[in-house]
């Protein structure tokens, strides 16, 4: 005989600002482990109106808490507990929700832009607790069943291996969103935006995309079994099909090409032969990093997903070229045109792009004229002189990078951080 169940409301007690900062303080002697810490316990309080910016409040428990409109950006939830949680509208911009509990959460319209929520748990979700033997009783939190992110701004969020299978995000914005191998399973995304989204290998089997836009985004190995499709603006997508001629027509292998090119770098042309991948799909190339490509030809070349940590590409003819989710960190680009490149998520921390000296004194600037470079890391690099006019660094990192002498004229820079 199946168990008796009822539905009850639970309270939510207020709490003020100076209560949470208290218990805010003694959470972080907790995890610091220090005398007298302990563990932040929000279960069912209604934290209305109250500020979390900044906070660190990873492994705490807000079950169920009520947090409608709440100033949580830059807040540290890693870990953390979130079931039922109601962020209706929060500003959670910039926060770490790592691997939280948020099934059954309620984000309608909430501002998720830059949120790190890789393996976070967004799944259906209820709540009950045993009342007596034989009686279950559901706690009754308004959407809970589901979790609920219609109308978020998710745009460049890292939602990397994150469960959304059963979730209702309905005209919620993906943009340039980092989703490879998300689960998606019977999830609602009609009319959703994942423009430029990475959804590589994410199970999208079952899911309602009806009217929704991926244009531009990576589908590679993407799992579309059963996907609802009608309507849905696919231009641009790129999947493991070839997006550009194959390696294979190059004419040789591909490691002996680029240790002919090494070669003809290193002696300035006297031995070996140059290398022209325009064109070219590299996603199967072999490992490109660490090695010198100066003066290399891949114009409208895909890069995708690629390695080239330190890799030197002096002078390369770059122009078009596809480097989405590359890392290019400490690569040598000096004197590089990269003028249309795309160049959103990636790694370019401490690299080159300052000029190219030839002998002589003449000089070479990098070109990055109308490049996107959307939410790219540009921590300490050499953008010295650099020619960026028109290009769209919306969101882009330059903290602590060299920006002496680089023409930015009618650049974008909403969202930048790090200008001096």
């Amino acid at each position: 005989m199946a168990a008796e169940s009822k539905k009850i409301e639970r309270p939510r007690p207020p709490m003020s600002q100076s209560e949470l900062d208290e218990v805010v303080r003694r959470h972080d002697m907790f995890l610091s482990g220090r005398l007298g810490g302990q563990r932040a316990l929000l279960a069912y309080r209604d934290l209305s109106g109250l500020d979390l910016a900044g906070k660190r409040l990873n492994d705490a428990d807000l079950t169920a808490a009520f947090l409608p409109a709440a100033r949580m950006a830059g807040v540290n939830l890693a870990n953390a507990t979130l079931f039922a949680c109601n962020m209706t509208r929060a500003d959670l911009r910039g926060a770490v929700l790592a691997r939280a509990d948020l099934r059954g959460a309620v984000l309608r319209g909430a501002n998720l832009e830059g949120a790190d929520l890789f393996d976070a748990d967004l799944r259906d979700g209820r709540l009950g607790q045993r009342l007596r033997m034989g009686v279950i009783e559901e706690v009754a939190i308004a959407n809970a069943a589901s979790s609920d992110l219609e109308g978020a701004r998710m745009v460049n969020a890292e939602l990397s291996q994150a469960k959304l299978s059963g979730s209702l995000a309905a005209h919620t914005d993906f943009t340039d969103a980092v989703m490879r191998r998300c689960k998606l399973v019977r999830a609602d995304l009609h009319n959703a935006t994942l423009n430029g989204a990475n959804l590589e290998g994410a199970d999208l089997s079952g899911a309602n995309l009806r009217g929704a836009s991926l244009r531009n985004a990576i589908l590679t190995n993407a799992i579309l079994h059963a996907t609802e499709m009608g309507g849905t603006d696919l231009a641009g997508i790129l999947t493991e099909k070839p997006a550009g001629r194959r390696l294979a027509e190059l004419g040789g292998p591909v490691a002996e090409l680029l240790q002919q090119h090494e070669r003809w770098a290193a002696t300035h042309g006297a031995e070996g032969a140059p290398l022209d991948l325009s064109g070219y799909d590299l996603r199967d190339a072999p490992l490109l990093s660490g090695l010198c490509l100066s003066a290399l030809r891949a114009t409208g070349a895909i890069f995708v997903g690629l390695t080239l940590d330190g890799t030197g590409l002096q002078a390369a003819q770059l122009e078009g070229a596809d480097f989405r989710s590359c890392c290019l960190a400490r690569a040598d680009l000096r004197g590089a045109n990269l003028s249309l490149a795309r160049l959103t998520n990636a790694d370019l921390r401490d690299c080159n792009l300052g000029p190219l000296v030839l002998p002589g004194g003449r000089l070479i600037v990098s070109l990055l004229e109308r490049v996107e470079a959307r939410h790219v890391d540009f921590r300490g690099a050499n953008l010295s002189r650099a020619v960026m006019r028109g290009a769209d660094l919306s969101a882009a990192n330059l903290s602590g990078a060299e920006l002496d002498g680089s023409d930015l004229l009618g650049a974008h820079l909403d969202g930048v951080t790090g200008l001096p």
